[in-house]
C-alpha cells in the first residue's frame, strides 16, 4: 500500500490506441516502413483524428485536475514509431492539450519492452502480440479493438470488468469449459467461501480503487462495474473474492449468459474489458472494449 501512496496510477498507451492511425497503418502493411514513414512526414502538420481511447485518456488526465496535492495518473505514449514519424503524433497531443510528456518511440521495433521500465499498471495497445507479451509478465492488458465510442459527456470516469480471466483467474471457467454448467454451478456453491485467485486485472483494480478511495465514495469521479456472465448461485463467490481482496465495485451485473452490450451502454462504460472474442463483439457495438487475451478460451489463438 505504500507504493500506492506514493506513485500514480500510470497507464501505457499506443499510439493507434490513442489515435486514428489507421490510414498510415495500412501504408505500413502494403508498402512498407519506407513508405509510411515518408508519409507521416509529409503529413505531420495534419492533427491526428481521435482514437477508439482518446476520450479514455482525457479523463483519466482530468482526473490529476480533482486533486491538486498530487499527481493521481500518468500516461505514457508507447509507440513502434521513430521520433521522426512520431513528431505528428506529438503535434496532436499537444494540440488537444494532453498532458502527456514521457514516450517511447522505438523505431519499427517492439515497443513493448519499454512497457516495463515504465512501471505501468495497465497497458493498451492495437497490436495482440504486443499485448500479450505484456500479460505474460503480469501487467494489466488488453488490445483496443475498433469500437463505438461511448457519447454521453459525463466527466466520470467509468471501466467496466469481465469476471473470470480477467479480474479473477480461469479455474473457473476451466471447470466450466471442461465439465458443463451444472459441474461449474456446483463447484462454486462448494467453493462459495473460498477467495478466487487473482487474474491479470486484479491488481490494476487494486490501484484504481485506491485512487478512487481518495474521495468520498458518493463523490468519486471514477466509478466500476463487474459485468458478468455468471448468475446465482455463482454470484456468492464473485462477492465474498472482492471483500476478501477489500476492493468495493460499485455495480455488478450477473447476466446468467444474456448478451453484455446493451447493459453496458446503460452503464455509460468508457472502456470495458473482457476476455472472449463472443462478448467482445458484442460490447463493441456499443462501448469502447479491450480485448483481454488470457485464460482457457485464448488458449488456442
Amino acid at each position: 500500500m505504500a507504493d500506492l501512496e506514493q506513485r500514480p496510477l500510470v497507464v501505457a498507451i499506443s499510439s493507434r490506441a490513442l489515435f486514428d492511425l489507421e490510414s498510415g497503418h495500412q501504408i505500413y502493411v502494403e508498402e512498407g516502413v519506407e513508405a509510411y514513414c515518408r508519409y507521416q512526414v509529409e503529413h505531420e502538420e495534419e492533427l491526428l483524428q481521435p482514437g477508439v481511447a482518446f476520450p479514455l485518456v482525457q479523463k483519466l488526465l482530468a482526473l490529476n485536475e480533482t486533486k491538486s496535492e498530487q499527481r493521481g495518473v500518468e500516461v505514457v505514449l508507447i509507440s513502434r514509431n521513430s521520433a521522426d514519424t512520431g513528431l505528428r503524433i506529438f503535434n496532436s497531443i499537444a494540440h488537444y492539450q494532453l498532458d502527456i510528456t514521457r514516450a517511447a518511440f522505438s523505431g519499427g521495433e517492439s515497443p513493448f519492452r519499454y512497457v516495463t521500465p515504465f512501471s505501468a499498471d495497465l497497458y493498451l495497445s492495437a497490436d495482440p502480440a504486443n499485448v500479450r507479451q505484456a500479460l505474460q509478465v503480469n501487467i494489466a492488458a488488453a488490445t483496443i479493438l475498433p469500437s463505438r465510442t461511448h457519447l454521453e459527456r459525463n466527466s466520470q470516469l467509468r471501466i467496466a470488468f469481465d469476471g473470470d480471466a480477467v479480474l479473477f483467474a480461469d479455474d473457473s471457467e476451466r471447470v466450466y469449459q471442461s465439465q458443463g454448467l451444472a459441474a461449474f454451478a456446483a463447484s462454486e456453491k462448494k467453493m462459495a467461501s473460498t477467495p478466487m485467485t487473482g487474474g491479470p486485472f486484479r491488481k490494476f483494480l487494486q490501484s484504481l480503487h485506491h485512487l478512487q478511495s481518495k474521495w468520498p465514495r458518493n463523490e468519486a469521479p471514477i466509478r466500476t462495474a463487474l459485468f458478468t456472465a455468471r448468475s446465482a448461485p455463482a454470484h456468492e463467490r464473485v462477492i465474498r473474492t472482492l471483500r476478501a481482496w477489500d476492493i468495493w465495485i460499485d455495480e455488478a451485473v450477473f447476466l446468467g449468459g444474456l448478451d453484455k452490450g446493451e447493459f453496458l451502454q446503460t452503464f455509460g462504460a468508457d472502456i470495458f474489458f473482457d476476455d472472449q472474442t463472443g462478448h467482445c463483439e458484442s460490447a463493441r457495438r456499443y462501448v469502447p472494449t479491450g480485448h483481454v487475451p488470457h485464460g482457457i478460451t485464448n488458449d488456442a489463438a
